[in-house]
């Protein structure tokens, strides 16, 4: 079970900002070749990315890339500085359905067929739905390619799309929130937040992060170093919520020997769908246990 709390975006044209990422706490880097680097930087940033994701692999990251959209003409030279090994997943903005993942389908397989080292098929993708259309095909959209393992929420293009401002209730974004759950939950994807935006309001991102998980969500984007930390706390279950799940684990397992379908833990009926929440709760704090 690979932890996901936080997914830090790093721009691939920034020399200072990735030597840096090798000792954040957040449990993903995101290469950022998209809108996180100008124009006239993309260049610079591809020429920088397939060492920093070799650098990056080897301090033990795991490592996505965000890469441009097709319409923009520069997917084709991100696919080719990046697909290599180390590259755990590719993030992709803006897909409208399913067709244009199928079209990155086939142009990532392409790209690691001509790269050694690199199994085909075995490059993971994210599509970010951020745009109305998106969320209207939100499904197809996460069922256009196996090599799908999450979808993510662009928050800030979505509202923007609406043509409405970005609270800081996010009220605009209970809606996409809710479906971009519920597909993922549907078909065994990870379903990841979008970023909240303002710097200095340790408040207001945890408030958010909050309910990013309380809805669901199992990890969430942020956009500097300082966010990592009250993110990873939010993401991170307690140690009275792993004492709990491991009381539950314990008495529904010595329940099923007995024969017993349910059993009474602190007040609380647990059946097969709670022991099984709380197993799952126990594993998940026992991995991030294994890199914090």
């Amino acid at each position: 079970m690979q932890p996901t709390r936080t997914l830090i975006f790093v721009p691939t044209n920034r020399e200072n900002m990735i030597r840096r990422a090798h000792e954040t706490p957040a449990d993903v880097i995101v290469l950022d070749l998209e809108d996180g680097v100008a124009p006239d930087g993309k260049a610079a940033g591809r020429a920088a990315v397939r060492a920093a994701i070799e650098s990056l692999k080897a301090a033990g990251k795991t490592v996505h890339v965000r890469i441009n959209h097709i319409d923009t003409g520069m997917t084709k030279d991100d696919l080719t500085a990046i697909v290599g090994p180390g590259l755990d997943a590719i993030l992709y903005p803006k897909p409208q359905g399913a067709s244009a993942i199928r079209e990155l389908d086939v142009l990532i397989r392409e790209a690691e067929y001509h790269k050694e080292g690199v199994r085909p098929g075995t490059i993971g993708l994210i599509p970010m739905i951020e745009t109305s259309r998106a969320l209207l095909r939100c499904e197809e959209i996460a069922l256009a390619s196996t090599r799908i393992v999450g979808l993510a929420v662009g928050g800030e293009d979505y509202a923007a799309d609406l043509g409405v401002a970005r609270t800081k209730e996010a009220t605009e974004l209970v809606h996409i929130r809710n479906v971009v759950v519920n597909v993922c939950t549907a078909y065994g994807l990870l379903p990841l937040d979008g970023i909240y935006a303002p710097l200095g309001d340790e408040e207001g991102l945890r408030a958010d992060a909050t309910y990013a998980r309380k809805i669901g969500f199992k990890g969430k984007y942020v956009i500097h170093p300082e966010q990592v930390g009250p993110v990873n706390d939010v993401f991170s279950p307690t140690a009275a919520e792993v004492a709990n799940a491991r009381a539950i684990v314990t008495a529904f397992d010595k329940a099923v020997t007995l024969g017993i379908g349910t059993v009474r833990v602190e007040g609380q009926m647990v059946d097969a769908p709670v022991a099984k929440r709380a197993r799952e709760l126990v594993a998940y704090a026992e991995a991030i246990g294994a890199i914090s």
